[in-house]
């Protein structure tokens, strides 16, 4: 196992690896059709599920992965409500190369906040911070103007620019 987190708090935002009980909250996140507008190709809920499963086999694995987020301040549920989204990095295969997939998806109503780039970079800084090894990359489809914008504020670099998961993308690097 390299590195480990349990919680990342940031100014707004706690981030703390995913628990069983998130599970329908991760779908709710992960399929909702608003949340996939530039997604070609969006997880239904059976889909949802073996990646949610992925995930806490990475955790399970890795002692990392993606993050559950919800708002700091406002008390933990024990239904996984409270969360508004998720964001980390995992281990991923990228031209192969070992990278560090950087993810992010929130809800509809925590979107405008900042909360995606607020996320991000805490994933990314304990990432760069606890596994220097491995770089982390992000993937943006070219429509994605919001994520691009968060990719910006992050100061990744372009790295190169093809068709992935059904959709002309853009991948990054740090």
């Amino acid at each position: 196992m390299v590195g480990g987190v349990t919680e990342i708090v940031t100014e707004r935002l706690v981030l703390r690896h995913f628990v069983e009980t998130d599970r329908q909250a991760v779908v709710e996140i992960q399929s909702d059709p608003e949340t996939n507008r530039y997604n070609p190709r969006p997880p239904d809920t059976a889909t949802t599920l073996v990646m949610f499963d992925s995930w806490l086999e990475h955790w399970a694995e890795f002692g990392y992965g993606y993050l559950a987020v919800r708002e700091r301040g406002r008390p933990e549920s024990a239904d996984g409500s409270d969360v508004i989204g998720m964001a980390g990095v995992r281990n991923r295969e990228f031209r192969g190369e070992k990278v560090l997939n950087l993810a992010y998806r929130f809800r509809p109503s925590a979107w405008g906040k900042g909360y995606a780039a607020e996320a991000a970079r805490a994933s990314v800084e304990w990432a760069e911070r606890e596994i220097p090894a491995i770089p982390v990359l992000i993937s943006v489809a070219v429509t994605n103007a919001p994520s691009l914008r968060v990719v910006e504020k992050l100061g990744f670099t372009e790295y190169v620019e093809e068709d992935y998961d059904g959709a002309v993308s853009r991948h990054f690097r740090r």
